[in-house]
């Protein structure tokens, strides 16, 4: 059997989970606090005919040897954690992280999840949550007559209470940060959780070393730059022909083989 026909399907099937993973970075080009992702490959095995160094005669070696690759697989598909652009909102419960670090929430099965989405909100009762009602974690809850709330680039939460001109502080935020973020495990729903790759999670406060600020009234975008993902997907799409295009010239190079005599 001609290797060629398995080595092009095996390629075929890397750049379609390229395409799966281009897609879904366009489909989150809106999403507050999105990190694109990136698919990695690597080469899988190869079938040795000769190897390199090899005896190829009186006093003399293969300087190459023979080698033949059986394809591609697929290693990792990878998130890039650079800042996105800031959004102005004027809203005083959206924040954004300026630098590294995630918010907390806690989450329905009481495990603590990890976001970058800053858009909070207040529950009935106060409670700062996030857009899926997680609150968030050490819980802060506003006052029913406060009036403003502003929060501080170290994550000091303040609200003015009644007709009170003197600000009461109602929290502090608190960031985590890991070692290697890129191994945190993705929920959905804006929300990552630690694995053993990733770490454990690091507390601190907002300013502190290996910790960005917290920006106010502000929301990070989506760090996907839809110009690179789309000669990205033209690449994939390319890609996928060619090796289209190898399995049909494979197959009538076989159809050749049937018809010798």
């Amino acid at each position: 059997m001609i290797k060629s026909l398995t080595t092009a399907a095996t390629g075929m099937q890397a750049q379609q989970q390229n395409m799966d993973t281009i897609a879904n970075n366009l489909a989150n080009v809106s999403t507050n606090g999105f990190k694109r992702s990136r698919a990695e490959f690597a080469a899988l095995l190869y079938q040795t005919q000769k190897e390199p160094g090899a005896a190829s005669g009186l006093n003399s070696v293969s300087p190459t040897g023979v080698q033949t690759g059986l394809g591609v697989r697929t290693a990792s598909v990878q998130k890039d954690f650079e800042v996105g652009n800031a959004k102005v909102t004027n809203n005083p419960l959206d924040m954004m992280i300026e630098g590294s670090g995630f918010f907390q929430v806690q989450l329905q099965d009481g495990q603590i999840g990890y976001t970058r989405d800053g858009a909070f909100k207040k529950d009935p009762a106060g409670v700062i949550v996030d857009k899926n009602g997680n609150p968030l974690s050490p819980q802060i809850t506003v006052p029913q007559n406060a009036t403003a709330i502003d929060v501080s680039s170290t994550g000091q939460i303040s609200v003015l209470v009644g007709n009170s001109r003197e600000p009461q502080n109602i929290g502090q935020i608190q960031l985590v940060n890991f070692i290697n973020p890129a191994g945190l495990k993705a929920q959905g729903k804006n929300v990552f959780v630690p694995t053993g790759a990733s770490g454990l999670p690091q507390q601190g406060t907002p300013g502190q070393p290996s910790f960005g600020q917290i920006a106010g009234q502000q929301l990070e975008g989506s760090n996907v730059n839809i110009v690179d993902e789309m000669v990205n997907m033209i690449t994939a799409q390319r890609s996928y022909e060619t090796n289209s295009k190898v399995i049909q010239a494979s197959d009538q190079m076989l159809q050749y083989m049937n018809q010798l005599r």
